[in-house]
């Protein structure tokens, strides 16, 4: 082939390449032809493959010959042709390639039926300035044209049989070429036949006739190399693109949404037959009374028969107690509440113990790893990032007038399980039952938020059934901008609306806290109310552990918003006990991922880390756990890591020890406080047997109680847990009915001593410090109680004066009285 032939092939392959392709781009941006215009494009694509693949195989031949060599039957399998050779049934050639062989003006064409080939002979001598084969520069031309992007050429290496002659070493193609051709049908490169493997192959040629009858599909995959391709690969990579449907965009401004028309709902007043049932804050199941069922057309509705609230409720623990898993509980209990409202917050209530973690922590965990598959109802407000201007319109639409409570989230840290986007919302519908269950807020005045801002989650990303956005998270500063837009509109819209801050990620977690805390009503649960839940268990401990005050030292392996929200919490305990800032401040040494934070680590510390950060080891860095606690000595070590079992047992034998160190009588304070139970740092067993029984231990989810033998004699020992749910609902009420313009840190440190001053006899006999679950609703209303002594001391509670007076003359009673009146507690 002369070098105008190859000019002539390059233009007029050039041209139908970029004729095609502008058809194709025109088909898939047709909304008529969209689907199909995607499935042609990507065929397209892998044609284009399949030459990028015969590209790299003239590209690799590209190089002189050695030896003489004669070719007889030199057809190359299709997928190796690509120049010189076209004809209706398929690319197929017949050239010599030979670097010394004259170039042929009028290149061979034929049919590319099974088994063809033709027969030529070609000699050559050893010529190192063997002029290029012409075939490889018409690759190289045509190569330029492809316009394929990088995944294109390792799609089609991928997909061809790896030890196609293509692929394959120089120095390995003759034996394989030789051994294909005999294993399946008599093609071969011209390069893959020795002098030696010519005579063979002459020596054979009686049984060529014998060969050609091999099956005709065998011979046509030798032939097809397309039979190679994996179609899995092709399909997955298919299922993948589909699922990016903003790829290209790039969203600079946002449209606000325009609603027409405004909903009407019916008053429970109005509701009949089938509009009582199917609403599940007025269905009561089975207990509406004979004048109720007549009033409201519910005859022949529902069953003949009339219950009151503990048969309906024995039904339901039933059906609970049947089912295996916690998810299939979880499921059960929320189909429930979809149903009937009373009846699950009356489950709740009652059977606290046994139902919360079905509701909340540890089962919630699981509930959010799967919240999209899950997904059967809407439960909350989802407001996307690409909706931000339409926040106002949004909340609007909220189906219950004048929430008092709203618990928000971006899912970025979901509990120990990290960024899940829009299935850890979740989190705000357990959180906001606890309000319900544990404080007596009103279902119909809670409202759970998302703002869906995407995900860093590539599990969620590519699984096609996710609620979310399909897109990673924009920069810290838009998601800021559009926290703004948020809490504007929410005040705007509710303005008596206490706002929860539910796990944003730490510096979120913290900017968030700082920015709006002194104009909004709101707080960081994760921050402020494990802060106070674990100082009131502190309290407790420190009472039991018998170590004096100013010996107590403490050791926190963890260093994110719930570490340093806790830590900053105790420190409050010791400066109100007469310390200094600074000397409660030393009291403390965080542990994170690098080891000690220290101020001349190397590393750069993250804001909320600084405060904490030691400048008093001399220049030593403590990379383990262990090695801080032989330096530090503690007498409490507290886990917020999200790490299971990184409180090993030579970690809490050598806190054991370091406060054995210090006299009798003493006990060590272990706190592994991560959520779920399979992020626990240690086991409540564990723990008592590291410690030979003399642990002083709370976890952040529930252990069961644990009975050690010794003869005749048994010891049981009875865990704690510092749940949150012991303060958040308690904080939450109080702010609400104290009309408290702000949450004030007083109002979050009262919580905590308010939590820790609720124990009854039974529970500080057994050694508890904190109160037994089922009586989270008597605790809470003790906390609120003080939460709103504290508004009025800190002069941010809204209510009038007259009110105040009257429980400042008649004390807790009155203000008992009050509290009490004001909470919901479900009948059926």
């Amino acid at each position: 082939m002369g070098k105008n032939n190859v000019n002539v092939w390059t233009a007029f392959l050039a041209s139908k390449t970029a004729g095609v392709q502008g058809v194709l781009n025109r088909a898939v941006l047709d909304k008529r032809t969209g689907r199909v215009g995607q499935k042609l494009h990507l065929s397209f694509l892998l044609t284009k493959a399949l030459v990028a693949h015969s590209i790299s195989s003239h590209l690799q031949q590209d190089r002189p010959r050695h030896s003489p060599t004669t070719t007889t039957n030199n057809t190359r399998p299709a997928a190796t042709y690509f120049s010189g050779t076209f004809s209706a049934a398929g690319p197929t050639a017949t050239n010599n390639c030979h670097p010394d062989a004259s170039p042929n003006p009028n290149p061979t064409f034929i049919s590319a039926g099974p088994g063809s080939a033709t027969t030529s002979t070609s000699a050559s001598t050893s010529n190192p300035r063997a002029r290029p084969n012409p075939l490889v520069s018409v690759a190289r031309r045509f190569q330029s044209y492809l316009d394929l992007s990088p995944w294109i050429y390792r799609l089609s290496s991928s997909l061809f049989d790896p030890l196609s002659p293509s692929l394959l070493p120089a120095h390995e193609m003759a034996s394989y070429a030789y051994s294909n051709s005999t294993a399946s049908s008599d093609i071969s490169t011209p390069r893959s036949i020795s002098p030696s493997s010519s005579i063979g192959r002459s020596s054979q040629s009686s049984i060529t006739t014998h060969r050609m009858s091999i099956s005709h599909s065998r011979r046509i995959s030798a032939q097809n190399p397309m039979s190679s391709i994996d179609l899995a690969t092709i399909e997955e990579a298919m299922r993948l693109a589909n699922l990016d449907t903003l790829k290209g965009y790039q969203q600079k401004s946002y449209s606000e949404v325009q609603q027409y028309a405004t909903t009407e709902y019916l008053t429970q007043n109005q509701a009949l037959g089938y509009q009582v049932l199917n609403e599940p804050l007025w269905n009561k199941g089975l207990s509406f009374t004979p004048a109720q069922r007549i009033s409201k057309n519910l005859t022949g509705l529902i069953p003949h028969v009339m219950e009151d609230s503990n048969k309906q409720v024995e039904r339901a623990l039933k059906m609970i107690r049947t089912r295996q898993t916690g998810i299939d509980k979880y499921l059960y209990l929320s189909s429930v509440k979809g149903q009937n409202v009373d009846l699950f917050y009356r489950l709740l209530i009652d059977h606290a113990k046994e139902m919360m973690p079905l509701v909340y922590t540890p089962t919630i965990g699981d509930v959010c790893l799967q919240y999209s598959t899950l997904y059967t109802r809407p439960e909350a407000l989802y407001i996307s990032i690409k909706q931000r201007k339409s926040i106002r319109t949004i909340l609007k639409n909220w189906p219950y007038p004048n929430p008092e409570i709203c618990v928000v989230t971006d899912g970025s840290r979901i509990l120990g399980l990290g960024d899940l986007g829009v299935n850890g919302v979740g989190i705000p519908i357990g959180k906001l039952a606890l309000y319900t269950a544990a404080a007596g807020i009103h279902p119909e005045k809670t409202l759970p938020i998302v703002l869906d801002c995407g995900t860093a989650n590539e599990t969620n990303l590519k699984d096609p059934l996710y609620l979310g956005l399909r897109a990673k998270r924009p920069s810290v500063a838009e998601q800021q901008e559009f926290m703004d837009e948020f809490m504007t509109a929410a005040k705007e819209v509710y303005p008596d609306m206490v706002v929860q801050f539910e796990d944003f990620e730490s510096e979120k977690a913290f900017n968030y806290l700082d920015r709006y805390r002194n104009d909004y009503k709101c707080f960081n649960d994760d921050i402020q109310g494990t802060g106070a839940v674990v100082l009131a268990g502190y309290i407790g401990a420190v009472n039991l552990s018998g170590v004096p005050i100013e010996e107590q030292r403490l050791v926190f392996m963890g260093a994110g918003s719930a570490g340093v929200g806790v830590a900053k919490q105790l420190v409050e305990y010791y400066t109100k006990r007469g310390l200094s800032e600074q000397a409660a401040k030393d009291k403390f040494w965080l542990v994170d991922t690098k080891g000690l934070v220290t101020k001349d680590r190397g590393d750069k510390l993250a804001e909320h880390k600084k405060y904490f950060a030691r400048t008093d080891n001399n220049g030593h860095q403590f990379r383990t756990l262990e090695e801080v606690i032989e330096y530090v000595k503690p007498s409490a070590l507290v886990g917020l890591t999200a790490t299971f079992g990184v409180f090993t047992e030579s970690v809490v034998r050598a806190l054991k020890a370091s406060v054995d160190a210090g006299g009798l009588g003493r006990r060590p304070i272990l706190f592994p406080l991560s959520n779920p139970l399979t992020k626990a740092e240690c086991t409540f067993e564990q723990a008592v047997n590291w410690t030979d029984g003399t642990v002083l231990f709370a976890s952040g989810s529930p252990f069961s109680n644990y009975t050690v033998k010794n003869g005749e004699h048994s010891v049981t020992y009875y865990p704690n847990q510092g749940n949150n749910v012991y303060v958040f609902p308690g904080i939450g009420l109080g702010a609400i009915l104290a009309k408290a313009s702000r949450v004030t840190d007083n109002m979050i440190y009262t919580s905590a001593a308010a939590l820790a001053g609720a124990l009854n006899a039974d529970e500080i006999h057994k050694g508890l410090i904190y109160p037994r679950i089922e009586r989270v609703r008597d605790a809470s209303i003790i906390v609120a109680r003080e939460v709103m002594k504290a508004s009025r001391r800190d002069g941010v509670s809204e209510l009038p004066e007259s009110q105040w007076q009257e429980w400042e003359e008649w004390g807790d009673p009155a203000l008992d009285k009050y509290i009490k009146e004001r909470i919901y507690d479900p009948t059926l």
